[in-house]
């Protein structure tokens, strides 16, 4: 049933020329605000080293990942926060407050020592502007959305919120160009730097002192302190942009709310609405999402073992070719709704997601690949003695002999299957039929450095001999981009087919949901009701995926056991939204609210009962 009242029924209208320059002035905005949250998702791996050295290899990856996701986990206390500013006092401060904060955090990044100069008070400080960072793009999304539903025509939301969606893989994209230009020319035109630990020269394996090129040694930083002048742009188009008719409409008759949060979230009517909405779409959504962009980044990087320049090529032009998705998606819930669209997104990712990656694995990497499947590899080891390697707050030792196995072979990538031995027995490596015996962590000095030598060549030797690229510089299968536009050999080409496909799943959950949204919430309480589910679905569910799956499959033994996390979700939300989203948001009007919300409650009462309101 659509709802519609005297100051709304033109709103069928084709949009105005200046209504359509405000809408792009917001997304533009948003597009600078998501670049900025996505350079540390980007370059996670290169400042884990710098500021995570201290701990141990596998715990770095995963404490890395972690401070991305800090970002993430305080976004709903964002929502909150900046949720009701922006019903009290209008969407466009809201929004100057969000990019501020976002951009002078991002900058910071940039400026900030690393562990060696800093110690532990670089990662403190590193996590703190990373949780700034979350807290302002809390208050950003719903903002956005909010502000461009407001305003666009009531057949044609889906449409122009749709570009919205586009933002944050914009951003994404965005970030990926900035790097890729950057580190070809700082690694093309400066001398690689020699690294030190505790003062004392860094040495390898060879003995050799350790020489990290320069980007990764500091030219990661470039990106970071360039965002200035993107906030300086972002500051400029904020602030020539004019105020949602809809806010505005209610201030005039004085009919905002004074108590957005008790209202959103303490009356059952509203706070009702907020669960459906985040366990039956957004749930789904941000797993399908992150796993598509984020995951899929780390997992062809760090796990398939492609170079960074070749996976950020990769990445990058899956999503030149997915982006239109958005817009697209989007447009077509104009026509038959948003549920279904984001509901078979869902479930095509829980269907495809294990020989999607798979394949992706078998393409990029075949040597590797076909080690996996013709090796067989066991940890047999005292169960006591093996811990679950996720450490969140870093400051955890694994030094078991177990602990010690399985973070190496983790590191290389190798599937194996853990045999549980009687208490007290030592743990060995069977790789191939050849036994290793694992040395004790808790060794000290000279003798631990000799344990740890003999192992790791032992280990090595072993995975050669079986047929696993340990050394990339021998790995001849692996694929590899040269440039940009290396991407039209049949290797090259396949995985970003492959990457792409995932893409267009996250356009599919993606490009419709802020008009789903928008639709599910009274206009008064609009920007806190959505924010609050979007950021815990997207900053919970989401964001603490990459070390959620990282962790998962570190412990398994195989490396797409993490993919369960995001498939389990993603099929939770199908069942969920089948039985209690309703499908008439996109008929509904978002002027139709009276101050008691009587005609707005009606419309939600109208539904049919077996949708569950």
């Amino acid at each position: 049933m659509a709802v519609t009242e005297a100051h709304d029924v033109d709103r069928s209208r084709p949009m105005t020329r200046e209504e359509k320059k405000v809408i792009l002035a917001s997304s533009l905005g948003t597009v600078f605000e998501w670049y900025d949250f996505y350079l540390y998702g980007s370059l996670a791996a290169i400042i884990g080293a710098q500021f995570f050295t201290s701990f141990p290899e596998a715990t770095r990856n995963v404490f890395a990942l972690l401070a991305f996701a800090a970002g993430f986990i305080v976004r709903p206390f964002g929502a909150l926060v900046f949720g009701s500013l922006g019903d009290l006092v209008g969407r466009k401060y809201t929004f100057l407050m969000t990019i501020l904060i976002m951009g002078m955090s991002t900058f910071i990044v940039g400026l900030l020592p690393g562990y060696e100069s800093w110690g532990v008070a670089a990662p403190i400080i590193l996590i703190v502007l990373r949780m700034l960072q979350g807290l302002a793009l809390g208050g950003e999304y719903g903002g956005a959305a909010t502000y461009v539903a407001e305003h666009a025509p009531m057949n044609r939301r889906g449409y122009y919120t749709s570009w919205i969606q586009t933002t944050a893989t914009m951003g994404l994209l965005l970030s990926l160009v900035i790097i890729l230009l950057v580190q070809s020319y700082v690694n093309g035109n400066y001398d690689p730097v020699p690294q030190f630990s505790n003062g004392e020269p860094l040495l390898g394996p060879d003995g050799a002192q350790v020489m990290l090129e320069p980007f990764k040694a500091w030219g990661w930083r470039i990106p970071f302190l360039g965002s200035i002048f993107l906030l300086g742009i972002s500051l400029y188009i904020r602030l020539q942009m004019e105020e949602s008719p809809a806010f505005k409409h209610m201030k005039e008759e004085g009919t905002q709310s004074k108590a957005p949060l008790k209202e959103a979230f303490g009356q059952w009517k509203n706070a009702k609405i907020a669960l459906i909405a985040l366990f039956g779409l957004v749930a789904g959504q941000a797993v399908v999402w992150y796993s598509g962009q984020f995951y899929a980044l780390f997992f062809i990087n760090n796990v398939v073992k492609l170079d960074q320049f070749t996976s950020n090529v990769l990445v990058a032009w899956s999503l030149i070719l997915g982006t239109a998705g958005f817009v697209f998606f989007g447009s077509l819930s104009d026509r038959i709704g948003r549920k279904p669209i984001i509901l078979a997104g869902c479930a095509l990712a829980a269907l495809t997601y294990f020989p999607v990656f798979k394949a992706i694995t078998e393409t990029a990497n075949p040597a590797l690949a076909q080690a996996q499947a013709n090796t067989q590899v066991t940890v047999t080891a005292d169960p006591a003695t093996c811990s679950f390697q996720f450490n969140p707050t870093g400051t955890a030792k694994f030094t078991s002999s177990c602990d010690v196995a399985k973070a190496m072979l983790a590191k290389s990538s190798v599937n194996y299957t853990s045999v549980d031995a009687p208490a007290g027995s030592p743990t060995h490596v069977s790789i191939a039929g050849t036994e290793i015996p694992v040395y004790d962590g808790t060794l000290g000095g000279d003798e631990l450095k000799a344990a740890k030598a003999a192992y790791e060549k032992s280990v090595n030797d072993a995975l050669m001999a079986a047929g696993y690229p340990i050394d990339p510089k021998t790995n001849t299968t692996v694929a590899k981009a040269d440039n940009f536009f290396d991407i039209f050999n049949g290797q090259n080409f396949k995985l970003v087919l492959l990457m792409t496909y995932l893409i267009v799943l996250v356009t599919m959950v993606y490009g419709p949901m802020a008009a789903a949204l928008v639709e599910m919430f009274p206009t008064r309480i609009r920007y806190s009701g959505m924010s609050l589910p979007y950021h815990i679905g997207n900053g919970w569910f989401g964001g603490l995926l990459p070390a959620t799956a990282f962790a998962i499959s570190a412990q398994s033994g195989n490396i797409y056991a993490g993919l369960w996390y995001a498939i389990v979700v993603a099929a939770a939300t199908v069942v969920i939204g089948l039985i209690f989203v309703p499908n008439n948001g996109y008929r509904r009007s978002l002027f139709g609210d009276d101050p008691g919300h009587e005609m707005h409650r009606s419309g939600y009462q109208d539904a049919p009962p077996s949708k569950g309101w």
